[in-house]
C-alpha cells in the first residue's frame, strides 16, 4: 500500500471534498481518501500494483483541483488608468436605504457561470416535469 499526499489549493469548500473523494475513489486501486478543505490537502492510500501516482492525479488535474487557484486582485492603480486587464468594482449608495452600500463586480467567465469552482461545470436548466408544465400553462 502506497500513500500520496497532495496540496489542492482549489479545494476550499466541503462540496469540493465530496467531489475529490468521488473522483479518487473511482480510480481502480485507491483504497482510502482523506481530504480536508481546511488544510487544502488530500491523502490517498492506493495499491501500487493496480495504479500509479500519475493515474491518481489525472482526474484531479482534469477537474481543475491541481495547480494555482487564480482570483482577480484589485490593483493599487485605478482601473481607469490601467491599460490591460482592468478590474472594476461598482459601488452604489441609495438615499432610500440610508447606510446600506451595495457592491457589484464583473467576474470573467471561466468554467462556471457563478465562480471559477473546480468540479462544477456550467449549469444547465432542468427540464420541467409534465405537472410543472401544466401548472405554468406552458404545455
Amino acid at each position: 500500500m502506497k500513500t500520496l499526499s497532495l496540496d489542492l489549493p482549489a479545494m476550499y469548500g466541503d462540496h469540493h471534498v465530496m467531489d475529490v473523494r468521488r473522483l479518487l475513489l473511482e480510480v481502480d486501486g485507491v483504497k482510502e481518501v482523506y481530504a480536508s478543505s481546511g488544510f487544502q490537502v488530500v491523502e490517498v492510500a492506493y495499491d501500487g500494483r493496480k495504479t500509479t501516482a500519475e493515474e491518481v492525479k489525472a482526474p484531479l488535474e482534469e477537474a481543475g483541483y491541481l495547480g494555482e487557484f487564480d482570483l482577480p486582485v484589485e490593483q493599487s492603480v485605478p482601473a481607469t488608468e490601467q491599460k490591460e486587464g482592468a478590474f472594476f468594482r461598482h459601488t452604489e449608495a441609495y438615499a432610500e436605504t440610508k447606510n446600506t452600500v451595495g457592491f457589484r463586480q464583473k467576474v470573467r467567465y471561466q468554467r462556471s457561470p457563478l465562480w471559477p469552482c473546480p468540479g462544477m461545470g456550467a449549469l444547465k436548466p432542468a427540464a420541467l416535469s409534465v405537472e410543472e408544465e401544466t401548472k405554468d400553462g406552458q404545455k
